[in-house]
């Protein structure tokens, strides 16, 4: 049974297919990023504050490994699909970065079949963002003719990797999580922690229509969209579960680290690339990650990455 907040995204689609006239406000929009990615890093630092941090490192440096190590096992696949070296590079760098909100539905999912998982999960978001982002945009640069790249460059590149918008609320939320306990956080508990599945649906509402007004653009960019967006979430998805299982993490952890290796970034990636890759081309990016890739991973990944933790646990 596919978890109910993915009918709001699926509905969101379909408004968009009928061409109706259903929109959320922009400002909405935002509102709810930052409440779920706030409320995520929270969650994450509330379970942090409950166990030693040092025996969270084995996990945390292979999370950081993982994501660097995606974007150069895809670009020479990208680059037999006949993309130029910038886009090649910056698509890799969308499936080297995760997305949020896939680990959020499959956190739900989770919940709704009974499976634990670990309570910090939501620190290997965090460590995850930002490592295949610089792969991405080292694959891009790398030989490229008349680079000009200078240290003030990637000075900015990196500060605005580092603590954009994403990366920032997530951290944040972890170390406010784990310093209040569960004392501080009790007070606001209300706000960030009951309400969440249904902030969550809103946003998937809002990405269902963002969604659906990018699958007129696969047909543009041909097969290289399918090929990417549908066949390699499932291959990093085998790759995340050996790594959770090389971890001894547990059924859910597994299911979740494989769901992470699976997505793609569509909120810190674009940004990155925009600033350090600007020569790419922004909707192939997009709508791969997007268009093809986030409604796969809803509807049809999630389910499999968590039978595949049944399998391999």
């Amino acid at each position: 049974m596919i978890d109910v907040v993915v009918f709001f995204f699926l509905l969101g689609v379909f408004a968009r297919l009928v061409k109706s006239d259903l929109r959320l406000p922009e400002a909405l929009y935002e509102t709810l990023s930052i409440y779920l990615l706030l409320a995520i890093g929270l969650k994450g630092g509330l379970e942090l504050s409950r166990q030693p941090i040092a025996l969270l490192a084995p996990q945390v440096l292979a999370c950081v490994a993982l994501g660097f190590a995606i974007p150069f096992m895809l670009y020479p696949l990208l680059r037999a699909l006949r993309l130029v070296q910038a886009d090649a590079g910056a698509l890799a760098a969308h499936y080297g970065s995760v997305s949020v909100v896939t680990f959020a539905v499959a956190s739900a999912a989770l919940a709704r079949e009974g499976i634990a998982h670990e309570p910090h999960a939501a620190l290997w978001v965090a460590v995850m963002e930002a490592p295949g982002l610089v792969a991405g945009i080292l694959l891009a640069r790398w030989g490229a003719a008349g680079r000009d790249a200078g240290p003030s460059r990637w000075g900015e590149l990196m500060h605005d990797v580092l603590f954009g918008k994403s990366v920032l609320l997530l951290l944040g939320g972890l170390l406010i999580g784990a310093v209040a306990g569960d004392a501080g956080m009790a007070p606001i508990k209300a706000v960030f922690i009951d309400p969440f599945k249904g902030v969550l649906a809103l946003f998937l509402l809002e990405l269902g229509l963002v969604a659906g007004a990018r699958l007129a653009e696969v047909k543009r960019f041909g097969a290289a969209v399918l090929v990417v967006g549908v066949g390699v979430p499932p291959v990093l998805a085998l790759l995340g579960a050996a790594t959770g299982v090389m971890l001894g993490l547990s059924t859910g952890g597994v299911a979740l680290l494989a769901t992470l290796a699976a997505s793609a970034s569509y909120i810190a990636a674009p940004t990155a690339m925009r600033i350090a890759v600007p020569e790419a081309n922004a909707a192939l990016s997009i709508t791969t990650a997007l268009g093809v890739t986030f409604p796969f991973n809803l509807v049809v990944g999630i389910p499999l990455y968590i039978e595949l933790a049944r399998r391999w646990t």
